[in-house]
């Protein structure tokens, strides 16, 4: 596995080009790019000449499609995926995720399984007709799921019977530190996993204080900030299982964004440099 910068998720808004040294500076290994981008060849081929002056490698794309929108939003989507998946799967960029809500207001749980299952499979035949992998990410907040009529998938356990479900055999999850915390997920529960089981990885940290159910999504801390989630613990059995993709920091933190664009990268990387040293 490698240390990666997802941009958005520290909202870093260079353009790749510019992003790339700076991104090595900090400690680095990988980056993301948006996957649409590649649809240019000519992009795509500096994309490939500039990773390799960098030392660096491309992380995971974002899958764009909408699952849960409506029907005709979701097939001109769909239709789009394949040209997008075609230009990264050339350049070996073959991790491609999205989350998952963890409520309905519309179906109960068995019904909106099914409703899902149905919309990702073609999404899933897609992106493995090209040697591409897709990860889900479940939300495990219990104050995410408050005010809605049916909860849905929000453990571990959960997604990967989905995943197991739409029968790809290029489904798995998109791992996030703070869902894994926030849903009761355990150290033990990561070393069951396998590596094909684990497409893309956050990481962060939770305030400290706060009880597990009063936890709220978009209230996080730089990894290893508090303590609060076992990232040590988290990071090993990754290794244990012998994960080889992205780890990304994403903290949703008001503090980092209030830091010059620039010292976001760098304590972004400082905060995920420390917590590597200490599994490792």
């Amino acid at each position: 596995m490698f240390k990666n910068l997802s941009p958005g998720a520290i909202g870093y808004g260079k353009p790749f080009f510019e992003a790339l040294a700076p991104a090595r500076a900090a400690g680095f290994e990988g980056i993301d790019v948006d996957a649409r981008q590649l649809l240019d060849p000519a992009f795509r081929d500096k994309v490939v000449e500039a990773l390799e002056r960098a030392d660096m490698v491309l992380g995971g794309w974002g899958l764009p499609v909408p699952f849960f929108d409506e029907q005709a939003a979701y097939e001109e989507a769909l239709e789009r995926l394949l040209p997008v998946t075609a230009a990264a799967a050339s350049i070996a960029y073959t991790r491609a995720a999205t989350w998952i809500p963890s409520w309905s207001d519309e179906r109960p749980y068995a019904e909106n399984a099914a409703f899902l299952m149905k919309r990702v499979r073609p999404a899933a035949e897609i992106l493995a007709d090209n040697g591409c992998w897709l990860g889900l990410e479940f939300l495990g907040p219990k104050t995410s799921r408050a005010g809605h009529k049916y909860e849905f998938i929000h453990t571990m356990e959960q997604m990967l019977e989905l995943c197991d479900a739409v029968g790809t055999g290029n489904v798995g999850l998109l791992l996030d530190a703070w869902h894994w915390y926030t849903s009761g997920g355990t150290v033990e529960q990561l070393e069951t996993l396998r590596d094909e089981q684990v497409v893309y990885v956050h990481i962060n940290d939770a305030p400290a204080g706060i009880p597990i159910e009063e936890q709220v999504d978009n209230v996080r801390r730089l990894p290893g900030e508090t303590g609060v989630i076992d990232l040590v613990g988290f990071l090993r059995a990754l290794e244990k299982i012998g994960y080889t993709g992205p780890v990304a920091p994403e903290p949703f933190s008001k503090e980092l964004q209030a830091l010059p664009e620039e010292e976001r990268l760098t304590t972004a990387g400082a905060a995920l440099l420390k917590v590597w040293q200490a599994a490792f």
